[in-house]
């Protein structure tokens, strides 16, 4: 590496982890940055499951999982995310998340409506 800075190469810089990479493809419905409970926070949701970021820096961005439906299936191998959104209002957050199993119609074997008031901690309400 050495011999490659001394001749002018410059090292690649770093793959995009995969929270950055969804963050990227996140639409309107996807993402909710702002203040909870006085706190700061960054969801954004994927896969049927909600994330919340703990760091950005360049093309690295962390996050740590805070809600997702209890598997229908083993590890929700045999399911698909068929609907996800968040939207949020005065009182909190709301996250729609569906999984339907594969070959079933209609949806879904896992998922429904869950509420927060802080991003952390969810509570289904549907």
């Amino acid at each position: 590496m050495a011999a490659s800075l001394a001749m002018g190469c410059k090292e690649p810089p770093p793959q995009s982890t995969e929270a950055a990479l969804a963050l990227q493809a996140a639409g309107p419905d996807d993402i909710f940055q702002g203040v909870l409970n006085g706190q700061p926070v960054h969801l954004v949701i994927h896969d049927c499951a909600v994330y919340r970021i703990v760091s950005m820096q360049g093309t690295q961005v962390e996050w740590e999982q805070v809600l997702a439906p209890k598997p229908y299936y083993p590890g929700n191998i045999l399911t698909s995310c068929q609907r996800h959104s968040l939207t949020a209002d005065a009182q909190g957050v709301t996250a729609e998340l569906g999984r339907m199993a594969f070959g079933a119609g209609g949806c879904c074997a896992t998922g429904g409506t869950y509420r927060s008031k802080d991003g952390l901690n969810w509570t289904k309400t549907e």
